[in-house]
């Protein structure tokens, strides 16, 4: 009877090398999934409402992990932070096992053994058979250990990675909502018929007619908009810039820069355009044009 080869040591470096890649490409697309729902969510955009390709997530977290210095060096920081969270709550779960199997195997030497061996009936055998079962047996089930140590590294691995991912995303959208954006600014021309709201280009202080509009929800918002559709920076104190957020799935989406002075829990103004048929004329700047 031949008996099956066995792998190469060769073979079971490049399973171990394809099972390591498979696990860093799942923890790199939930960072980047992490991350973009971070920073969309904080311009109040639902990231399973724009169609991003699935490969776009294995690149974003790159920045987290090795955007720069301070990026490299909190990476540093929480990695060793989960493994000693890791080493301790293992040793903890050694503690708690140890303490168990030695109570059970107290109970079973003074109760159970005993009641067995004094009693007869069906139910004797199958106590006997727990009985029997002793600690040794307990520690020696090694599946269950290896399967709750890596229950372990890998929740707190993808802890790390939430946390680290969610920290990123949010700073980032705080940055790109203040006046130091990344983002460029932007300036939307389309026609007069198609969009409720901007100026007139020939006539910047005439607001556009309303006929044939409807609205639902809060005016208030419409209203408060309405004559602030323009960049403008002559005050410093509260300027006004408009910036371009993302062009994705026949939408654009602009938001108003946050002033100088915003608080933490402040959110930009957001706003959603269709693209239409007759088209517009997009125009971004990485700066904010300064009249001569």
């Amino acid at each position: 009877m031949t008996q099956t080869p066995e792998p190469s040591p060769e073979f079971n470096i490049l399973g171990k090398f394809a099972s390591v890649v498979s696990l860093f490409g799942i923890a790199l697309f939930f960072a980047g999934w992490i991350y973009r729902w971070s920073y969309f969510s904080f311009f109040q955009l639902e990231i399973t409402n724009l169609d991003f390709p699935a490969q776009s997530f294995l690149f974003v977290p790159l920045q987290i992990f090795l955007g720069d210095g301070w990026a490299i060096f909190r990476t540093a920081v929480a990695f060793i932070l989960v493994v000693f969270a890791i080493q301790l709550t293992l040793w903890l779960i050694q503690l708690i096992t140890q303490a168990f199997v030695n109570t059970f195997t107290k109970i079973l030497s003074t109760r159970i053994i005993p009641a067995t061996q004094r009693r007869r009936s069906w139910t004797a055998k199958p106590l006997n058979s727990l009985a029997i079962f002793s600690s040794q047996q307990l520690r020696s089930v090694e599946f269950l250990r290896s399967l709750v140590n890596e229950i372990v590294i890998v929740s707190w691995v993808l802890i790390f990675i939430f946390w680290l991912a969610r920290w990123q995303g949010i700073a980032d959208a705080r940055r790109d909502a203040s006046q130091n954006s990344t983002l460029p600014v932007v300036a939307l021309i389309t026609p007069e018929e198609k969009f409720a709201l901007g100026r007139k280009l020939d006539d910047v202080f005439a607001d556009p007619p309303l006929k044939g509009y409807r609205i639902l929800g809060d005016r208030g918002l419409f209203d408060d908009l309405r004559g602030k559709e323009d960049t403008d920076i002559s005050n410093s104190n509260q300027p006004r810039v408009w910036r371009l957020l993302l062009e994705r799935g026949g939408w654009i989406y602009l938001f108003q820069v946050l002033p100088p002075n915003a608080k933490a829990n402040e959110r930009p103004l957001l706003l959603a355009i269709q693209q239409g048929e007759k088209g517009h004329v997009l125009i971004r700047s990485p700066e904010v044009f300064k009249t001569k």
